[in-house]
C-alpha cells in the first residue's frame, strides 16, 4: 500500500457535519427542487430514465445480480465473481459452484437486493455463512461473493449524457474501515467508549462487536470496528477528488459503456495502491448502483453543509437531464407512482432480514 493512502487511513477519526443532523438533512431540498426540473423538463421522475436498462433506472428495487448481467465481456473481467443462491439452500447445492467461480472462504455474503449494507457480512468458512443464511427468510435471493481483501476501498460515480461521447468522474471517495489500536490494560468497549465520534456511532461500534466487548486489547494490535465500506455502518469517508485522473476517468468510462445503457451511478471499488488505482489500474470492482446513488464525497469530514447541497442537487439535477435525453430516444417514461410501488416493495422485503446486531 502506497504510503499516501496509509497516512490517509491512519488519520483519527473525524465526524462529518451529517453525522450531527436528521438522516433525512441532505435531502431537504430534493423535493422543492425536483418539482422545479420536473417543470423544466416536462418530466414528473426523469432519473428514473437515467438508466433505461433497470427497473426504475435504478432508483430501487435493483438486483445485484440483474445488473450484471447488463455487464459486457470487457466491464465483466474488473468484477468480483459471485454466485446467486437463495437463504434456504443447502451447500451441497452451491459448493461446487462456488469452487468453479474461485470463491473460497472468506467470502461475502449480501442480500441480492439491499440497501445501506444491511445484511452484508463477511463470512469465515462454511458454518458461519450457513448460520448467516438461515438468519434470513428461505426464499431470499443471496449472492456470495469473492472478498476482496485490499485495504483500499472507493466509490466511483460516473456520469455520461446520452448525447456525449465520453463521460467522466464527478465524485470520488476514499473509505476507510475504522479500527482501535489496544493498549494492553483497556478493554475494546472502553476503547470504542473513548473514540471521538458522536454518541449514535459509538452506539453502532458497540453493537456491531458485542462479542468482543469485554476482551482486553493487546498492546499495539488494531481490532476493525466495521468491515463494510457504507458510511451508515460506521466506515470513514475521505473526499478523493484530488486523485481523479485522465487515467481513472478513461477506464471507467470504458467500463461503463461496456454496461448496457449505464450513464448514471456509482461502482463500488477495492484496490491495494492509490497510485496504481489513480493510473487505472490494481482495482477491482465489487459491485454497481444506479440512480439511488449518492456523490459519497458530501459525507466527508470539513465538508460544509453548502457544498453537501450545491454537489447532491447537481448530481440531481444531471439525473433529470439524462433521463430526459433518454425519453427524446424513445423511452417510455416511468410513472412517480411505479417508483413508489417499486420502493415500497423494496421496503417490504427489507424488512423482513434480520435485525442487524
Amino acid at each position: 500500500m502506497t504510503t499516501e493512502f496509509h497516512e490517509t487511513t491512519s488519520r483519527p477519526f473525524l465526524s462529518s457535519v451529517l453525522d450531527y443532523l436528521p438522516g433525512m438533512a441532505p435531502y431537504l431540498f430534493h423535493v422543492p427542487y425536483s418539482l422545479y426540473l420536473a417543470a423544466k423538463h416536462r418530466g414528473i421522475f426523469l432519473p428514473a430514465l437515467s438508466n433505461p436498462s433497470i427497473l426504475t433506472g435504478g432508483m430501487a428495487g435493483e438486483s445485484k445480480t440483474d445488473l450484471f448481467g447488463l455487464v459486457g465481456p470487457y466491464a465483466r473481467g474488473f468484477f468480483a465473481p459471485f454466485i446467486t443462491v437463495h437463504a434456504g439452500d443447502a451447500p451441497d447445492s452451491f459448493r461446487n459452484e462456488l469452487d468453479a467461480r474461485g470463491i473460497g472462504y472468506p467470502l461475502v455474503a449480501k442480500p441480492d437486493i439491499g440497501r445501506n449494507g444491511r445484511g452484508v457480512r463477511v463470512v469465515q468458512d462454511e458454518a458461519e455463512l450457513l448460520t448467516h443464511l438461515r438468519s434470513f427468510p428461505p426464499d431470499i435471493r443471496m449472492v456470495l461473493q469473492r472478498y476482496i481483501a485490499d485495504e483500499g476501498e472507493a466509490g466511483v460515480f460516473y456520469i455520461r449524457k446520452p448525447s456525449e461521447t465520453h463521460g467522466r468522474i464527478t465524485s470520488l471517495t476514499l473509505k476507510y474501515f475504522p479500527a482501535v489500536e489496544g493498549d494492553g490494560r483497556s478493554t475494546l468497549r472502553e476503547l470504542i467508549e473513548h473514540e471521538p465520534r458522536p454518541k449514535s456511532v459509538i452506539h453502532m461500534y458497540l453493537r456491531r462487536n458485542k462479542r468482543f466487548l469485554d476482551q482486553v486489547i493487546p498492546r499495539g494490535k488494531t481490532h476493525r470496528l466495521a468491515t463494510v465500506g457504507n458510511y451508515v455502518r460506521g466506515s470513514i469517508f475521505l473526499n478523493g477528488e484530488d486523485a481523479i485522473t485522465p487515467e481513472m476517468t478513461a477506464i471507467f468510462d470504458r467500463i461503463s459503456k461496456d454496461i448496457k445503457e449505464f450513464y448514471y451511478g456509482r461502482f463500488d471499488v477495492r484496490f491495494s495502491d492509490l497510485e496504481e488505482f489513480k493510473h487505472g489500474r490494481g482495482f477491482t470492482l465489487i459491485e454497481f448502483n444506479a440512480a439511488s446513488s449518492e456523490p459519497t464525497h458530501v459525507y466527508a469530514p470539513q465538508t460544509s453543509l453548502r457544498r453537501i447541497y450545491r454537489d447532491m442537487l447537481a448530481h440531481w439535477k444531471l439525473a433529470y437531464e439524462i433521463g430526459a435525453e433518454n425519453r427524446a430516444r424513445g423511452y417510455a417514461p416511468v410513472s412517480l407512482l411505479t417508483v413508489w410501488q417499486v420502493v415500497r416493495d423494496e421496503a417490504k422485503l427489507i424488512d423482513r432480514y434480520p435485525d442487524e446486531e
